[in-house]
């Protein structure tokens, strides 16, 4: 069993998300790929098989650990102060 304890401090309901795809990714040129969202603010970026890796420069620079897919059909989180899906 997962003992995340990020996930109880999530904000209740979930925070919109800030844009459709990833910003940084725009304004440097390049295309997002499997993009992420930030449940503490909404931020969407881009995951670690971009070449930005925007979604995890955002953790390390807010200190906001989790995070969910923003795909279609996809609901699975991720925690990276832990390092696991919870």
């Amino acid at each position: 069993m997962n003992k995340c304890t990020h996930v109880t401090e999530l904000p209740h309901p979930e925070p919109a998300p800030s844009a459709d795809t990833c910003l940084e990714c725009l304004e440097v040129g390049s295309n997002p790929v499997q993009l992420r969202k930030c449940l503490h603010c909404g931020h969407v970026a881009c995951c670690d098989s971009s070449p930005y890796r925007h979604a995890t420069a955002h953790f390390r620079e807010s200190g906001h650990p989790v995070m969910r897919s923003a795909e279609p059909g996809e609901s699975w989180r991720w925690c990276y102060a832990d390092g696991s899906i919870v």
